[in-house]
């Protein structure tokens, strides 16, 4: 019984500082307008986060031997060729998701 008051407890704390975190920024500004710094950073910093999840993935790939980083470019592309053309981020993260994982198995 301990371990699920603690698991309950755990998963409480979580959701209330997860939902604290998200209802901050409505509290601290309300309806006044973002400060040029907010809207900078909201416009800067997805691009860079989305840049350094890309390279994180990629660092490991080996281009020396087979499969030669197939999987992931073949991926890569096509999660690029799908949020260009149908800007669909979810469809471009599934399907490059599926893509990498046939590819692994085939190659």
């Amino acid at each position: 019984m301990p371990e699920t008051l603690y698991s309950i407890s755990a998963i409480a704390v979580v959701a209330l500082v997860t939902w604290g975190l998200r209802a901050a920024p409505f509290l601290l500004f309300g309806n006044r307008p973002l400060p040029k710094t907010m809207r900078y950073l909201g416009k800067a910093l997805p691009p860079a986060i989305m840049t350094v999840l890309v390279i994180y993935c990629l660092r490991n790939t080996s281009f020396d031997h087979s499969p030669f980083g197939i999987p992931e470019l073949a991926s890569c592309t096509l999660v690029a060729l799908l949020q260009i053309v149908k800007k669909n981020m979810y469809l471009s993260i599934i399907a490059g998701t599926v893509c990498y994982m046939i590819l692994i198995r085939v190659l």
